[in-house]
């Protein structure tokens, strides 16, 4: 059985296992000694968890942009993702503290469903299959479409009680991500046409700047308007199906 490849480059530092359970080991202790922690529950952390997925967001999108990324700019990507991470452990101590469930199963069922939803480099028993473009096997690669299908059909087995290509879009997303989303479910193909027409993303950007200023203007709710455009545009393509 050949067993997944190490990480390409090390790096600097405790081994993964080792510091992530130390962190456990700490959101832990905070939840046991510390009062503001321990009043915590599932609904209070949700504004923390929104507000610090912005800022991770913010802060990807800024070492996206950079050519060359200062030092300063890893250092804040780095702080975000742990604190989303922290999040993470967070929500998953409070169902071990209520004997559903702890990290190690969070992590586990991670891993199982990658392995699962990715049959092109995984054997079903979770080993690297050895015949990959990855490790220099002499197997056809397999083409985007045909991994994003495999990974929508799996999904699709997995939750068969999903019978909309909509189920699990979830609402609160903002409007534009909840069109985009919906969009892509759907398969619609006019989510493609401007490719040509837009010169840049830039551009678009500029255009959906000019959108929103236009609504202002009309003193109309862009985010309103967009996201019931959304729903209705969801319910009529059920309706047809």
């Amino acid at each position: 059985m050949q067993h997944a490849a190490a990480p390409r480059d090390a790096v600097p530092g405790n081994p993964p296992g080792t510091a992530v359970e130390r962190l456990v080991e700490v959101v832990d202790l905070l939840r046991r000694h510390c009062p503001w922690t321990a009043a915590l529950d599932h609904a209070a952390l949700l504004e923390y968890l929104v507000e610090e997925t912005y800022e991770l967001y913010e802060a990807v999108d800024d070492v996206a942009r950079a050519e060359a990324p200062e030092q300063e700019l890893l250092d804040e990507l780095r702080g975000e993702l742990g604190d989303v991470l922290f999040q993470v452990v967070l929500h998953a101590q409070l169902r071990a503290e209520a004997g559903s469930f702890g990290f190690a199963v969070v992590a586990e069922g991670l891993t199982d469903k990658l392995v699962r939803r990715n049959p092109h480099v995984f054997a079903a028993d979770g080993s690297l299959r050895t015949a990959t473009p990855a490790d220099g096997g002499t197997g056809t690669p397999p083409s985007v479409d045909g991994i994003v299908a495999t990974w929508r059909a799996v999904k699709a087995q997995e939750r068969p009680a999903r019978t909309s290509p909509f189920d699990g879009i979830p609402h609160h997303l903002p409007a534009l991500a909840f069109a985009a989303k919906t969009l892509g479910r759907a398969g619609d193909g006019r989510a493609g046409e401007g490719r040509q027409e837009q010169g840049s993303e830039a551009e678009l950007g500029k255009e959906l700047l000019a959108v929103v200023r236009r609504a202002l203007g009309a003193g109309l709710d862009p985010e309103r308007a967009l996201r019931r455009a959304v729903l209705d545009y969801q319910r009529d393509a059920l309706d047809r199906a």
